[in-house]
Formats: structure tokens, C-alpha cells, sequence
């Protein structure tokens, strides 16, 4: 509790008559120099309500005390007030200058000098008051939002999870291979990395990253508007039904529009930008608004790359698997459509981590954390 006054002066006469001014009001602690009144302030920090400085004494003065005292930040702790005779302009405004809270000249008014030390100790038990509530109030926000992250994080989980089960539902219709959402996760983490590192004008970053490959697996959800008969027809489609099943793109955008407002954003503007764009091409050839260049995300130019080599290294109803190097290769050919030169690039460059997640031995899950590892 601050209920002392320390009272700085070299004459014992002056000290005594601060004393009797305020003896009733304040417990009293006395210094007879500067070097006195700074040991004072040292043991008794906590306890000083208001200091009362001369200005010409021996061995330290009030002015080298202010000095000392702005150097080790205590001026903001409790009230000082100049008591001096030495009252030039200079002087005053000099002290001023120190942060004193304000100037008393001898000889002193004795109601005049009780109140201004009553002011001035309110105002700063006010103060202190106040930052105390504030202390207090930002800890209870650091708080609140260390529980709200907690949530959060916990909700991206949940979405992540949720995503990856509704890309479960569309796999199992899709009898011929049920590794493919989870590969084509493992490969568009990995390509993702390599693009973020190798062109930063993309501007991708670790919970970008994150988010794409979540969202990947969403990327087909569209097909399961698409009627079996076309679905898993053997023989090749007329055009009535390529263009039915070129559909699944704007349905399963539509589907995820549907559900978005109860889901993170920026997370869901991934999964509708892939859903929607994975079978554009660079060249503008492909479907289902023929996007040109960047005019197509980034995100849904990542998932039509690795979307595409892992249904090259895919067993299905219409082909036999390709070999990892075959398949490769088609894809930095161009046999599977233009890609972004760039992520051509990239994709070169992740031809090892690539190898790893395609690989027979292990699963797909070590073979993923292999990758990230790697990476």
C-alpha cells in the first residue's frame, strides 16, 4: 500500500515543516541528499505515495536524483513535486523536462502543499487503479483467446476430418482405387512446398499449404451427383455423356457453396476453386470455363496436376497402371494437357518425394510422412 511520503531536503528545519503539514495524512520517510533519497526509493519503492525534492543539496542534487531516477523508469511510479527556493525559469522548466508532476517554492503554504499532494497521490492511485483493471482485463483476453485458438483449431480439425470423409464417400463409389484422395493429398502437399520455396510470386505459405491439401480432397466430390451408368460406364463416353460427366466440376462446387457458410472461408474458397477448376488447362483448353494461364487458381492448378499422374499410376476400368517413370514423363510431355511452365518446374524437382509416395512398398501414410519429412 502506498501511504508514505519521502521527503528530500538537505535542511533538517525544512523537513520538519513538511512533516507537520503532513504527519495526519502520510507515514514519513526522510532523505538529508540525493544519494539518502535514492536508497530510500530502493528499499521502499512500493511504499512511496509522493516524493517532495529540493534541488540544491550536497553530495547529489534534485536535479542528478531526476536524472537518476528517469534512467532506472521511476518516475512513473509515484508523484514527485520540487520544493525548492531555487525557482528560475530555467530551473523549473528543466524539471519539467525530468517529468516531475509539479513545482512548490519556499516558503511553503502549508493547506496548499497538502492539497497538491492529495491530488497528486489520487490521481496516481487512480492510475494505478486503472492499469491494474487493465493488467487484469488483457489476462483475461490472453485468456479467452488462448480457449477461442483452442476452438479454432479444434474446428479445423473437425473440418479436415469432415472433408476427408466426404472425399471417403466418393472414393468408395469409385471401386477401382481407394488410395487416390490420400495420394493426391500426399503429392499436392509436396508439390505445393516445392512451388512456395521455388516461386514465392505465388505467395503460398505453410497454412496455405495446408488449407490446398485439405481442401484436395474434396476435389471430386461432384461425381457423386453423376448418375453410375456414366460414372462407371467401360467403353468410351458419347458426347452428351463426357459433357454430363464434365459436370461434376460446377456440381461439386455447387455442393460445396452449399455448405461453406459454416466453415472456415478461406478454407472453403479452396475447396470451390479446385471442386470448380482442377480440369482447367494453361492453354485454355480445358474445362468447364476454358481458363487461361493464372486466370486459374493456384490451388486448383496443383490439384489438376497431381489429381492427373496419380490416375496415371492408377489401375481403372479404362487402362492398365503406368509406371511411375512413364507416367512422369507424360505429364512434363504435355500428353495429359498444358500445365503451368512453372509448376512443371516444381514438379521436376519433386520427382523424388513423388517416387516415395507412389511407391509399393509401405503405406500411404508412411509414405507420406516419409515425403514430409523429406520436405
Amino acid at each position: 500500500m502506498r501511504d508514505t511520503v519521502l521527503i528530500v531536503d538537505d535542511q533538517k528545519p525544512n523537513r520538519e515543516i513538511l512533516i507537520e503539514i503532513l504527519k495526519d495524512e502520510y507515514k514519513i520517510k526522510e532523505a538529508a541528499n540525493g544519494v539518502e533519497a535514492l536508497g530510500v526509493i530502493a528499499s521502499s519503492r512500493e511504499e512511496i505515495a509522493v516524493m517532495l525534492l529540493d534541488i540544491v543539496m550536497p553530495k547529489m542534487n534534485g536535479q542528478e536524483v531526476l536524472v537518476k531516477m528517469n534512467e532506472a523508469k521511476m518516475m512513473d511510479d509515484f508523484p514527485v513535486i520540487v520544493c525548492s527556493g531555487e525557482g528560475s525559469l530555467d530551473t523549473v522548466e528543466k524539471c519539467f523536462g525530468y517529468g516531475i508532476s509539479d513545482f512548490i517554492r519556499k516558503p511553503y503554504e502549508s493547506e496548499m502543499v497538502l492539497q497538491r499532494v492529495k491530488k497528486l497521490d489520487s490521481l496516481y492511485q487512480s492510475r494505478r487503479e486503472s492499469n491494474d483493471k487493465l493488467r487484469k482485463f488483457a489476462k483475461v483476453l490472453q485468456s479467452q483467446n488462448k480457449i477461442l485458438e483452442q476452438q479454432a483449431k479444434q474446428q479445423k480439425s473437425d473440418n479436415i476430418s469432415l472433408m476427408d470423409s466426404l472425399g471417403t464417400i466418393v472414393e468408395y463409389r469409385n471401386t477401382e482405387n481407394h488410395e487416390h484422395i490420400r495420394r493426391v493429398k500426399a503429392f499436392t502437399k509436396v508439390l505445393a512446398e516445392h512451388m512456395m520455396k521455388e516461386f514465392p510470386e505465388y505467395k503460398l505459405d505453410t497454412e496455405k499449404i495446408e488449407q490446398i491439401t485439405a481442401a484436395s480432397a474434396l476435389h471430386d466430390i461432384g461425381k457423386i451427383m453423376i448418375p453410375d451408368n456414366i460414372l462407371f460406364k467401360p467403353g468410351k463416353y458419347t458426347s452428351e455423356e463426357f459433357d454430363y460427366m464434365k459436370s461434376h466440376t460446377i456440381r461439386g462446387y455447387d455442393i460445396i457453396a452449399q455448405i461453406a457458410d459454416n466453415w472456415d472461408k478461406e478454407l472453403m474458397d479452396y475447396c470451390k476453386q479446385i471442386a470448380r477448376s482442377h480440369h482447367e488447362k494453361y492453354d485454355g483448353r480445358g474445362y468447364p470455363e476454358n481458363l487461361k494461364g493464372d486466370k486459374i487458381p493456384i490451388a486448383a492448378q496443383l490439384v489438376s496436376v497431381t489429381d492427373c499422374f496419380e490416375a496415371l499410376i492408377s489401375e481403372s476400368l479404362y487402362k492398365k497402371a503406368y509406371t511411375f517413370d512413364v507416367a512422369f514423363q507424360m505429364i512434363l510431355n504435355g500428353d495429359c494437357g498444358a500445365f503451368n511452365p512453372k509448376l512443371m518446374e516444381a514438379f521436376r524437382n519433386s520427382r523424388e518425394e513423388f517416387k516415395t509416395i507412389a511407391s509399393e512398398g509401405g503405406t500411404v501414410e508412411d509414405a507420406i510422412e516419409e515425403a514430409n519429412v523429406e520436405a
